[in-house]
């Protein structure tokens, strides 16, 4: 695990999230105990409007804790209802995190790699429709990161389990002053709970 990330986790606490976002959590935890109870292999799909911000955030903390706690066969994904493009504040705050980020293309809707550690595969993040080809077709949860996503999203087609673990959207902070402190808020927020999360199993 690249230090920096491993300075994080270490601050993470169960005392540090609410009982009603627990309550929200358990659901999640219970579905991925139950697949690697069975050996079965455990396929996340978070789900945003525009996958681009807390999609992309969750499925790399999410990645991050399976292999943090020894999960095996755990494959993270993210998706929208709509593709836009990652947002580049969330690849550097990524990056001030910890996150080993690298840019693969300059286009529109960029490609980026992300590592969590030296020797472990790349998380690949771009902006796709959660049915993009990508993304698994069937045999996976969906996790619906946002309010939009949800309402639009009342079935989420090939999902064997559908869990809505929405966040504040730190978008509503662009362009401001607190910029950078609200996308690392979020970001430690979704890290800590995915790191609650996957403690469970």
């Amino acid at each position: 695990m690249n230090p920096n990330i491993t300075s994080i986790i270490q601050t993470f606490s169960a005392e540090n999230i609410p009982s009603e976002r627990k309550e929200v959590l358990v659901l999640l935890t219970d579905y991925i105990r139950d697949k690697h109870s069975k050996g079965e292999t455990i396929r996340l799909n978070f789900i945003c409007t525009h996958n681009s911000r807390r999609s992309h955030l969750s499925q790399i903390w999410a990645q991050t804790m399976a292999y943090h706690f020894g999960i095996k066969d755990v494959c993270c994904y993210s998706g929208g209802t709509e593709a836009t493009a990652m947002f580049p504040k969330v690849a550097e705050t990524l990056t001030k995190q910890g996150f080993d980020v690298l840019q693969l293309s300059e286009a529109a809707n960029p490609v980026y790699a992300v590592k969590y550690a030296p020797n472990e595969q790349a998380i690949v993040c771009f902006s796709k429709a959660y049915n993009h080809a990508f993304n698994p077709s069937a045999n996976y949860a969906a996790i619906v990161t946002c309010n939009s996503a949800d309402e639009a999203c009342p079935i989420v087609f090939g999902a064997e389990a559908r869990f809505p673990v929405k966040y504040d959207d730190p978008k509503a902070f662009d362009h401001t002053e607190l910029m950078d402190a609200k996308y690392a808020e979020r970001s430690l927020q979704i890290g800590e709970e995915m790191w609650y999360v996957f403690s469970k199993v």
